[in-house]
């Protein structure tokens, strides 16, 4: 009553101060008015109005206008319900009166024709094209989608149903495509059918939103409708978590309390709190349920890179759009509480861009790690024909791990730093102080520094790579790994050193490009060493034959010649030149066995300790005392 005082005041006031009009004109406007009062956008119009100038007028803190107009809305809501089938029949009349009056079918047979021949395209297209992969699923939902938008577009629909068929043939696509991924990567039926209900009706409530608005029905009306989706969607939520939730009752009541928090969050208008309790509920499901549906096992086998640019892609794409829409939310809505202050709107467009940076920080780490990892599973060649790009693989094998781990503090140090300056952080006082403390680190940790350089001298000289066996001062071993100070060196009895680039001084390198094997074997005076020569060239011979040990060989096995005159016999020395390998002992150890079993079978005699006793007693056993003594040396030192 109030308002229909107020307009007619408004529009009788320029009135009085003309010439009185006739009769006739007076009653036609009054019919007018009457007309205009039963608009129902008029009427919208004029509730929004008032609230409005109400809330402006209210004194006090942007708080205390935020609660009166959220009470304001709560209770119009409320009073609108009774209101809501008249409104959605009247709403209804008007489209299909609109429909019909141009000439079309009501809009729910426009709508089912156009899906009918979103559906034949869809069947045509995987009848046509058998696919296997998981990807392939959303392939056909592509083809529904671009039939149903070439239909759209290409023909002009009425107005009033155009908007309607927009929104819920969009909010449609959105379902299947959102379906398919929870069917790809959900097992349980019962979480997969529960999860599919309730992303169907937040699809239908956010097109009958979008549609109601477009069409212009009462705002009180919308809000009510709204209001009792959000209550459907919140019971299933609580049905959702104390079905399928496997977990203790305690947690499940704190999943439901934070459920009902969140829905109490949006009926009090604050939208970007309300986001972020959704992210905190659905984003973790969400970003494991995308990288589940875009693992492809074999793609990760053949084109890693390509498989983690894919999966960490779209989950960094995932995030990327909560934030777009969060920050879209938080700038739309200039109500809220979070704009009233510059210093909080700062930090919160700080944060989202922290977490873009973080993504992509993501991203560029993983590409890079994978990478490396990809470098480092290629095997070094050992082949003669293969020695350049056998010294490049090792040179490789040595120097990514190292690289890696000092591309990981370059990403964490840089992406720190970008945070910190995005939440509005000074860093340039950061960044001097941290050359401060790096000068002071440095004199105070000199042997730190010094393992460090020699560490990257020992890099540029190429004294010892990945596999190879070193020997530095009293360490020795096959390298297995390095860090930014130190090498780990296995020994072959099996300990590792962790040995500090400072402590090793000069390298010996013992499997670059070669080496000699070398060894004597003793025999008797009376042997035939052109016999031995002779055995020794066909043992050498077939060695080199040998299909696991021939490609070891650089010179076969040769016997030197007589070395020394001993005691008991001659010392036969013998050699062979072997690639850097861990089977030259092996080798050696064969060539001893074989060279054994020769001289066995052709009469050759190894020499044996032997005592002439040509005196008395006293002088035989001082003799046979010295013969055991000197054996004794002998098998305590063995010739390498």
């Amino acid at each position: 009553m109030k308002r229909l005082i107020a307009l007619l005041l408004f529009l009788a006031a320029p009135a009085a101060a003309q010439t009185p009009a006739p009769p006739e004109t007076v009653q036609q406007k009054a019919d007018q008015l009457l007309v205009l009062l039963r608009d129902p956008e008029i009427q919208a119009w004029l509730t929004q109005r008032e609230e409005t100038r109400e809330v402006d007028i209210i004194p006090g803190s942007a708080l205390a206008k935020w609660e009166v107009a959220t009470r304001q809305r709560i209770d119009a809501a409320m009073t609108a319900i009774p209101n809501i089938p008249s409104e959605v029949f009247k709403i209804a009349s008007r489209i299909r009166q609109d429909a019909l009056s141009r000439g079309y079918a009501p809009v729910l047979l426009m709508m089912a024709g156009i899906v009918l021949f979103g559906a034949l395209a869809e069947a045509w297209f995987r009848k046509r094209y058998r696919m296997d992969g998981r990807l392939d699923h959303y392939l056909p939902i592509c083809v529904f989608s671009v039939v149903m938008a070439i239909i759209f577009f290409a023909i002009p629909w009425p107005p009033l149903g155009r908007i309607v068929m927009f929104s819920y043939l969009a909010a449609f696509v959105v379902y299947r495509l959102s379906a398919t991924t929870i069917g790809l990567a959900v097992a349980d039926p019962r979480i997969r059918m529960r999860a599919k209900l309730f992303l169907g009706t937040t699809a239908f409530a956010v097109a009958s939103a979008m549609a109601g608005e477009a069409l212009g029905v009462d705002t009180a009306v919308r809000q009510a409708i709204s209001y009792l989706f959000s209550i459907l969607l919140l019971c299933l939520a609580l049905e959702f978590i104390w079905a399928t939730a496997q977990r203790r009752p305690a947690i499940r009541i704190a999943l439901s309390l934070g459920a009902a928090a969140t829905w109490f969050l949006w009926c009090l208008a604050l939208p970007g709190l309300f986001w972020l309790a959704i992210y905190a509920f659905l984003l973790p499901p969400l970003l494991r349920t995308v990288e589940l549906a875009t693992q492809a096992p074999r793609l990760a086998a053949e084109r890693p890179l390509v498989n983690v640019l894919l999966v960490r892609g779209s989950r960094a794409f995932v995030v990327l759009i909560a934030v777009a829409w969060l920050a879209a939310v938080w700038h739309v809505d200039g109500n809220s509480l979070a704009r009233q202050s510059p210093q909080v709107i700062a930090f919160l467009y700080g944060a989202l861009k922290s977490v873009v940076v973080l993504l992509i920080a993501d991203l560029v780490w993983h590409l890079a790690r994978t990478s490396i990892e990809q470098r480092l599973k290629v095997p070094a060649a050992t082949d003669e024909d293969r020695n350049r790009h056998s010294a490049t693989a090792n040179r490789l094998h040595t120097l990514l791990p190292i690289f890696r781990n000092v591309l990981a503090v370059i990403v964490i140090v840089v992406t720190a730093l970008t945070v910190l300056a995005e939440l509005g952080v000074e860093i340039a006082p950061l960044i001097a102080g941290a050359g401060i403390f790096g000068v002071a680190l440095g004199f105070g940790s000199q042997t730190l520094v010094k393992d460090v350089i020699n560490g990257i001298f020992y890099m540029l000289d190429d004294a010892f790579r990945v596999g190879e066996y070193i020997q530095a001062k009293s360490y020795k071993g096959t390298v297995e790994g390095f860090s930014l100070r130190s090498v780990r060196l296995r020994h072959h009895r099996g300990p590792i050193f962790t040995v500090p680039f400072g402590e090793l001084g000069a390298i010996e390198n013992m499997s670059r490009d070669w080496g000699v094997v070398k060894f004597r074997v003793s025999v008797g005076y009376d042997t035939d060493v052109e016999k031995a020569r002779k055995l020794t060239k066909k043992i050498g011979v077939a060695l080199m034959e040998d299909p696991e040990l021939g490609p070891l060989f650089i010179e076969p096995l040769k016997m030197k010649g007589i070395e020394e005159f001993g005691d008991y016999g001659m010392e036969i020395s013998f050699g062979m030149t072997l690639r850097p390998s861990p089977m030259q002992s092996f080798i050696r150890r064969r060539a001893n066995l074989m060279l054994r079993e020769a001289f066995s079978e052709n009469g050759i005699a190894f020499a044996t300790p032997s005592v002439h006793v040509g005196g008395d007693e006293r002088q035989a056993a001082a003799a046979a005392s010295t013969a055991a003594r000197i054996q004794q040396t002998k098998v305590a030192s063995p010739l390498e």
